[in-house]
């Protein structure tokens, strides 16, 4: 035998062996791929989950924003009170109500209740 043959049953050989494997690989690869038990049914299951979550996400993202805007109106309208609330509040402080300030329906109203009290 000359190595020229030698050679080309040592390739031979080698090329039955990654032959062999090859095989071997496409099997445990269509194994894997199995859309009931591989990998294929878990991305399948995995990309209805994030389907699902991306609604979801969308859906609080939309109510979070409506959310703001509600309570946006909402201090808004409480800043409007607040400063009405402010304004009467300086009013009365300009204008104190008092014996002396109550006005003449009260001046009368005073001066008859000790004498129906005597009565």
């Amino acid at each position: 035998m000359t190595m020229d043959s030698i050679l080309q049953i040592l390739l031979l050989a080698v090329s039955c062996g990654l032959g062999m494997f090859c095989i071997l690989l496409a099997r445990r690869l269509h194994r894997l791929n199995n859309l009931e038990s591989g990998i294929g049914g878990a991305i399948a299951v995995m990309t209805a989950e994030v389907d699902r979550l991306d609604r979801a996400i969308r859906k609080a993202r939309a109510e979070a924003s409506a959310a703001s805007e509600a309570l946006a109106e909402e201090i808004a309208q409480a800043r409007g009170e607040r400063e009405m609330w402010d304004l009467r509040q300086k009013m009365d402080a300009g204008f104190p109500v008092g014996p002396q300030n109550r006005g003449p329906a009260s001046r009368r109203l005073r001066k008859r209740l000790p004498e129906d009290a005597n009565a």
